[in-house]
């Protein structure tokens, strides 16, 4: 079973090699509580391996940092000692491209810091890189990545299956000593989990069958629930020869103390609330949330749709200034998400409007009030956004929910009722994944020629989404993958043989083609690109509904700016600015998700609560304002 580990604080600093410990010393005034905490376990870990750790920890607490150090100590003390090779040595794992992105550029502080000490002392640390390979990384980058490898390598979980299925790069993985999985809640809960479970299991075989140490695995969230379940899901299991399983050692860490402390308000401006919103209630809500990021620095306001995202952003900007707010969601491209982040941490805008696009630890410099339009739909979901104010050592988080209908009032009302009750969502882990399992098959296959359907079935149920899965189960599978179906099935074709009489699976010529080309759990959109015709840049997509709904010269918003649409060619809108012109919304379908189950119980235990009070003739309203932080 994991371990709740609480170590000693102020003891780690002392081991790590003089020049990282003295660009710690120059750019910090003392180690975090989570740094304190987490370092001698991460030490521990790296020192004698066989264990993993789990760091849980606060958005902003220097977790990130805590697990980066002991790598780039590890580095500095083979570069010390002449042993520093090609080849990765560190994966950092996220579930964002946008976000891993994030990371290489603040990994580049610590390592310019620590080669500048070294240099002082006549270390030479100019050889340790760090890169970043996802889906947006160019080709040229990816062959002079496979010729002078990284030694830290910032990664997603579906690139690291491309890498690890690439016969020339995987090679570069064989001596990868630490995995570093960020944001594990946002993986844990969904396929993309079992899909990196297998994955880390298939680099594990990988690099021990090469002669080397099994690659320890940490951790990093800043909202867990229940804690011990996603250690295990971390860890997961050795498999005897008899198919019984038993946990990894894992430790926990735990530098979050449930409870931090919060600004939180729940905020209803306008007429008198009912069960749908009319116009002066969002009226009034454009008005006070206008007036809040007028006191402020630098504001997020999170919506629950792209749709959403895009009216705010232009009726904030109608009261505002167009340069002063942006919309941010995933259906924007990569360089205009970029531009509207730098421009935030420079300065430049007020406010940024945003989906969950923005939910995790991206940087975007000092953000000092959150405010969260509708309900946020889970607890932990509140508590990230509202996490990404006050994003530094001893400063308190500001959030203001705006509730514009009763149900919004109670959810609202419930999720900070919560919040200051230490209370979590509980992450439910996939089991089974049979599709998940396939596409890890085929890659098994494609990369070990030949394999027994005994050992096959050990890597499968080292994962922990794969506990029930049995020889019965494993067997049918393959017959289903090997079976030849008629040609007239697209992609029917088998990508395994499967030798029922010795037990032994071989992948078919189309194997690893087929897994590096359909891996992953992120289906594809079929939407319709939006291009700049005179530039030819893409400003992002719309869905293909929308596209085809739409007529040449009608105006649309992305990205709170309108653009006119100049023709509409295979798989592209055409467009052009409209400056000053009123545009349309464009729509993407089911976009929002549904209310999770804790957030659930937490109002039907309200509901409950205002019920009884007021069958006593008791009055609600100041036990709300004092439960619920609800304005009066």
């Amino acid at each position: 079973m994991p371990v709740i580990y609480s170590p000693p604080m102020g003891c780690a600093l002392d081991d790590f090699h003089p020049a990282v410990r003295t660009w710690f010393e120059r750019r910090f005034a003392a180690p975090s509580r989570a740094q304190d905490l987490g370092w001698p376990v991460i030490g521990a870990a790296n020192d004698v391996p066989g264990f993993d750790v789990l760091l849980c920890a606060p958005t902003g607490s220097g977790k990130t940092l805590a697990a980066f150090m002991w790598a780039i100590n590890g580095l500095v003390l083979d570069a010390a000692r002449d042993r520093l090779r090609d080849e990765v040595s560190v994966l950092y794992v996220s579930p964002l491209k946008a976000l891993a992105n994030d990371i290489r550029l603040n990994l580049e502080e610590p390592l310019d810091g620590v080669r500048d000490v070294g240099a002082e002392s006549g270390l030479d640390l100019s050889r340790i890189r760090a890169g970043l390979r996802t889906g947006d990384t160019s080709a040229s980058e990816r062959t002079a990545m496979l010729r002078r490898p990284p030694h830290i390598l910032v990664t997603t979980p579906e690139s690291l299956f491309i890498l690890l299925t690439s016969p020339k790069f995987r090679e570069k993985l064989a001596a990868v000593r630490h995995v570093i999985v960020d944001e594990l809640h946002a993986l844990a809960g969904n396929k993309r989990g079992a899909h990196l479970a297998l994955t880390l299991e298939r680099l594990e075989r990988f690099v021990t069958g090469r002669g080397n140490a099994r690659p320890n695995r940490i951790g990093l969230s800043a909202t867990l629930n229940p804690i011990e379940k996603l250690a295990g899901f971390l860890a997961g299991y050795e498999v005897a020869r008899n198919n019984s399983r038993s946990p990894r050692p894992i430790k926990i860490v735990r530098a979050d103390d449930r409870v931090r402390t919060m600004d939180l308000q729940v905020i209803a401006p306008g007429p008198e609330l009912g069960p749908l919103a009319t116009h002066p209630h969002w009226e009034a809500m454009y008005d006070e949330v206008a007036r809040l990021i007028g006191e402020h620095r630098t504001t997020l306001v999170f919506t629950l749709s792209r749709r959403f995202a895009e009216r705010v952003a232009l009726n904030l900007q109608k009261r505002l200034g167009i340069d002063a707010v942006m919309a941010h969601h995933g259906s924007l491209a990569r360089a205009e998400r970029l531009l509207a982040e730098q421009r935030l941490k420079r300065g430049e805008l007020k406010a940024i409007v945003a989906t969950a696009s923005l939910e995790l630890g991206i940087d975007v410099g000092a953000v000092e009030l959150v405010c969260q339009l509708d309900s946020p739909k889970s607890i932990s979901a509140a508590i990230q956004r509202v996490g990404r104010s006050g994003h530094s050592l001893g400063a308190t988080p500001k959030g203001r929910f705006f509730a514009l209908t009763t149900d919004d009032l109670l959810e609202c009302g419930a999720a900070v009722r919560a919040i200051r009750r230490g209370h979590l969502d509980e992450v439910e882990i996939p089991m089974g994944c049979a599709d998940i399992a396939a596409q890890q098959i085929v890659a098994i296959a494609a990369e070990e020629e030949e394999i027994s359907e005994a050992e096959l079935l050990r890597v499968l149920r080292s994962a922990y989404n794969f506990g029930d899965l049995d020889a019965g189960k494993l067997r049918h599978l393959l017959e289903q993958l090997s079976a030849e179906l008629p040609e007239r099935i697209m992609g029917a074709s088998p990508k395994i043989f499967f030798d029922r009489v010795n037990a032994r699976v071989r992948p078919r010529r189309s194997a690893r083609l087929s897994a590096i080309t359909s891996g992953g759990t992120i289906p594809e959109a079929g939407n319709y690109d939006v291009v700049i015709e005179s530039e030819g840049r893409k400003v992002g997509d719309v869905e293909e509904d929308f596209a085809q709904e739409s007529s040449r010269g009608d105006v649309f918003s992305l990205g709170s700016m309108p653009w006119q649409i100049q023709r509409i060619s295979r798989g592209r809108l055409m467009v052009e600015p409209a400056p000053g012109m009123a545009p349309t919304l464009p729509f993407w379908q089911t976009e929002a998700g549904g209310r999770s189950q804790a957030l659930s119980a937490e109002i039907c235990d309200l509901r409950r609560e205002i019920w009884s009070r007021l069958e006593r003739n008791e009055s609600a309203a100041g036990w709300l304002m004092n439960e619920c932080a609800m304005s009066e």
